[in-house]
């Protein structure tokens, strides 16, 4: 019987097709290409680009996979209940990822959270920072004698780096940088707060860290961030709060014995 060129070139397109669908053949057995891009999605999530040497390594990975998983269920090892369990393990993972994901994409962060997030944060942060300098000592007489020290002439920097117990200040002539008042221990920002420009505390000033000589070199308006500079931050987080919000729901309806 002649097979007609039409016959042949069917078989051939129809072999082509099927080889287009598979990645490979190891002995004997189709490495699906679907298999490559779901890995290539993996890496993607991961935040690195799939390049084409990438691409070429994901091949050789699949490829090499088969090859072993071949081995490992020839030698039995898919009917252990070890590899049950961590099989099952592994499908729990996957599925609870799709449902985190399923929740994230139905429920977005809308620009009206965001803004709303954003309104919270300049109210809390808002108003004035200062510059501050302290010294902080064990004893309120030691901080006294400090303090009139200080009146007589001596270098508010270079008693700070002598005496001072904070290591991270005390270094830097008990410079504390610019800060928002709110963060500082209450009795620290209310001493702080009611001096002017360059103005020292006259009397020790106690916290649960011992006493503290306080000098506040300025005074100026929060400088808060734009909101289009921490929009990224404050989405994540509300994206985070949503998803955390969600798995806190559904354990409290579930009816656990």
């Amino acid at each position: 019987m002649k097979i007609s060129k039409l016959t042949l070139c069917l078989v051939a397109a129809m072999s082509f097709s099927a080889w287009s669908q598979n990645l490979a053949i190891v002995n004997g057995k189709a490495v699906p290409s679907a298999r490559v891009e779901a890995l290539k999605q993996q890496v993607e999530r991961s935040g690195r680009p799939v390049t084409p040497e990438i691409l070429a390594q994901i091949k050789e990975e699949l490829i090499a996979r088969e090859i072993f998983m071949q081995e490992a269920r020839k030698q039995g090892l898919d009917a252990s209940n070890d590899y049950k369990s961590q099989i099952e393990l592994a499908r729990q993972s996957i599925l609870i990822r799709e449902l985190f994901n399923s929740f994230q994409t139905k429920n977005p962060v809308t620009e009206a959270e965001i803004k709303a997030e954003y309104d919270k944060f300049v109210a809390a942060n808002g108003g004035k920072e200062y510059r501050a300098r302290h010294i902080l000592v064990e004893k309120e007489d030691e901080a006294k004698a400090l303090i009139a020290d200080i009146k007589k002439g001596a270098k508010f920097e270079d008693l700070a780096k002598k005496a001072s117990k904070d290591p991270g200040s005390g270094a830097n002539g008990g410079d504390l940088d610019w800060a928002n008042a709110s963060s500082y221990v209450p009795e620290f920002s209310s001493a702080m707060t009611k001096l002017e420009k360059g103005q020292l505390t006259e009397s020790p000033v106690k916290s649960q860290f011992g006493f503290h000589i306080i000098r506040v070199d300025d005074v100026r308006d929060a400088q808060l961030p734009k909101l289009d500079d921490v929009k990224p931050q404050i989405t994540q987080q509300l994206t985070q709060s949503k998803l955390a919000k969600f798995q806190e729901d559904l354990r409290a309806k579930a009816k656990v014995k």
